[in-house]
């Protein structure tokens, strides 16, 4: 890996671009005090990226795994067609196995694997550029996708809305506007002025370092909270809806999303508040029944003792670190997706949605 440093901050986010034949990603775990892209060769290498956080949130994840199929194709290229076809099934295990809730992931390897049979017959150095091909397109698509689910939940909105996220389903989750950000971003491009209070999002932070710098970059009002401050906020009349991402969403509607989402689902419930969430169809997962089914990934407890290299907790204490939660459909008013809001979602509702795709 390379690291870049990008002096000028007030830019598009391109959370992932591709680059010199490489892929490149900003470090999302130095945000907001530093703003770096690190260059990647390798499936290898965007596994360990994916796995360390370097890059997060479902889409980009999905995004972040096609290219490295790609980029294990071209380092194959010259190969003999034995020595290709081994070494790039060592890579989609690779990738697989770097986090396992975001169902994105195994959606954009199973694409890139489909592409790959197709062909099949065609020379290594011929595979990697078609395989490098579906890489852009996968990369387009998603920003095309989130531009519809914004257009989809912004009219949802009402002007002057004051709106909780929790976590960061933006730009920097995907490869570009965001699902529940792009929600945001849409609603104030069709002359909408909302604002958006942006919980911390314990333990990674990816509310306050994440979510917090993009709405400042674009001059959308924020609000920083704590986790444990929005059910104060909803019970002053201080929210009129909520919107977040999620990362697998089961048949039924049941929704995974960062760890504390549940809590904010049954906030909402509780004083009648809009609770929607912001979905590509990708992240529809229809062989998983009910969210019972949805792996749930246990992230390291160093990221509970503290943040980076400062620890807060009790040397000893045992820690558990659920990185996602369940939240079940019936807490959910509405699903937004490329297709449409999907209200009340159920098995039915959802399974139209696939049926006129």
């Amino acid at each position: 890996m390379e690291k870049q440093r990008i002096i000028n901050q007030q830019m598009k986010i391109e959370t992932l671009r591709w680059f010199n034949n490489r892929l490149e990603m900003i470090d999302q775990r130095i945000l907001p005090a530093a703003f770096e892209y690190l260059s990647y060769y390798t499936a290898h290498s965007v596994a360990e990226g994916i796995r360390n956080m370097v890059v997060r949130g479902a889409p980009a994840i999905g995004v972040a795994a096609a290219y490295g199929v790609a980029l294990e194709a071209l380092k194959l290229q010259d190969n003999s067609a034995a020595e290709f076809t081994s070494g790039m099934e060592t890579g989609f295990s690779v990738l697989a196995a770097s986090r396992p809730t975001a169902v994105n992931l195994f959606w954009a390897l199973q694409r890139m694997r489909t592409v790959w049979q197709g062909v099949a017959e065609q020379s290594p150095r011929q595979i990697a550029q078609r395989l490098l091909a579906e890489a852009h397109e996968v990369l387009a698509e998603d920003i095309r996708i989130n531009k519809a689910m914004g257009a989809h939940g912004a009219a949802l909105l009402k002007d002057g809305a004051r709106v909780l996220t929790h976590c960061n389903a933006g730009a920097l989750a995907t490869a570009g506007w965001g699902t529940a950000l792009g929600v945001f971003r849409s609603a104030v491009e069709a002359g909408k002025k909302i604002s958006v209070i942006a919980d911390e999002t314990r333990p990674f932070l990816q509310g306050a370092r994440l979510t917090a710098w993009e709405m400042v970059q674009e001059h959308i009002p924020v609000t920083l909270i704590t986790d444990n401050m929005a059910g104060h906020l909803m019970a002053h009349g201080e929210i009129d809806a909520v919107v977040v991402g999620t990362d697998r969403v089961a048949a039924n509607g049941d929704v995974a999303n960062k760890i504390g989402t549940y809590m904010v689902a049954v906030l909402a419930k509780r004083h009648n508040i809009p609770f929607y969430v912001a979905c590509p169809l990708s992240t529809i997962d229809m062989n998983i029944a009910t969210g019972k089914d949805i792996p749930i990934e246990e992230r390291s407890v160093e990221e509970v003792k503290g943040f980076r290299d400062y620890h807060w907790a009790a040397e000893g204490v045992k820690i558990r670190n659920p990185a996602f939660d369940v939240t079940p459909a019936e807490l959910v008013t509405g699903l937004i997706t490329e297709k449409g809001v999907v209200l009340n979602p159920d098995a039915q509702g959802i399974r139209k949605l696939f049926e006129t795709n």
